[in-house]
């Protein structure tokens, strides 16, 4: 038995996103905890998952609200470093028309920057199922060197490694860099998650298939590749099969942050409880469908990880199908 089903390594910050206009009509904003690692990590521990996190934040008071919100959401902290000279990593949320998302990161340097390599815990790698990674942690060198430290410990340790790109361009110093450090997290994982818009960046292919395509024609070791469309639903592709499910589209949706992520650590409480080998057309059906249900209920929420939706809540809304 291992003592975790999934570790992750990655960000953790505060997602300042709008609430409004003040009294003297000065923009306000709301300090959700935030980061894509941890927002996985949230909604696997909601479905009872044993989960840790791997990253580091600031020795301020952004970094004690963090620590708090993790342990609260029932992740444990143990491998959460503090650095006592880089202040907690910031992002101001701007939702568009159309419920995508715009970031402005304040990360020059940011904590979560600052993971060594010496700061990460092989040995709970090791005891963990599946390792989960994104490329946040891959921008700079140090905590890049940390991240490839963690994948080879979780490879060494034959464990699952589940891979979302999580692309956030003004955090990179050219898409050529980030297109370089994307093509080595596909050179490592087992599962990858991956955005329309992403993968149309990476392939240069419009239709997902070709895309696919043109990932496994480099990578065939990969053995899950979902792409989430947003308002379009999602696709599964395993073996040599397509699974496509429609997405739980609602008229209360008040923005995205969060929805992908949601939707991966559904997919990965999946493969916890049935494994990644001989999943059926039906197996995949049953894991898009939860995992779209459960996005979707996160896109009316404002936030991500503190908001996560409870099993009942999602097979509740399935249910209205």
């Amino acid at each position: 038995m291992k003592k975790f089903d999934v570790i992750a390594l990655g960000e953790l910050l505060i997602d300042f996103t709008s609430s409004g206009v003040s009294s003297q009509n000065n923009p306000m904003f709301e300090a959700n905890p935030g980061g894509a690692p941890c927002n996985v990590l949230s909604m696997l521990s909601k479905l009872g998952k044993k989960t840790s996190f791997i990253g580091k934040v600031g020795n301020d008071a952004f970094g004690v609200q963090l620590e708090k919100a993790i342990v609260e959401c029932g992740i444990d902290s143990t491998y959460l470093r503090k650095d006592d000279n880089v202040h907690t990593t910031l992002a101001f949320v701007q939702t568009l028309e159309g419920g995508d998302r715009d970031f402005s990161f304040y990360r020059n340097p940011g904590a979560d920057m600052m993971l060594t390599a010496e700061e990460v815990p092989c040995d709970a790698i090791a005891d963990s199922k599946i390792f989960h990674f994104g490329t946040l942690s891959m921008t700079h060198e140090g905590v890049r060197e940390a991240t490839k430290k963690a994948i080879k410990a979780a490879e060494e340790a034959g464990n699952i490694i589940s891979f979302d790109p999580n692309l956030r361009p003004p955090l990179w110093n050219s898409l050529e860099e980030a297109k370089e450090q994307v093509l080595y997290g596909l050179a490592h994982c087992d599962i990858l998650k991956i955005s329309d818009n992403e993968i149309q960046w990476l392939t240069g292919e419009e239709d997902f298939t070709k895309g696919v395509e043109w990932i496994r024609s480099r990578f065939n070791d990969i053995k899950l590749i979902l792409v989430s469309m947003g308002g379009e639903g999602s696709r599964a592709y395993y073996n040599n099969g397509m699974v496509e499910v429609a997405p739980f589209l609602q008229d209360t949706t008040i923005e995205t942050t969060g929805a992908g992520d949601t939707f991966g650590a559904c997919v990965l409480n999946y493969v916890c409880e049935n494994g990644l080998d001989n999943l059926s057309e039906d197996n995949l059906k049953e894991m898009l469908t939860f995992a779209n249900a459960a996005a979707s209920i996160v896109t009316t929420r404002k936030g991500a990880l503190r908001v996560m939706p409870t099993k009942e809540e999602v097979e509740a809304l399935i249910a209205t199908r």
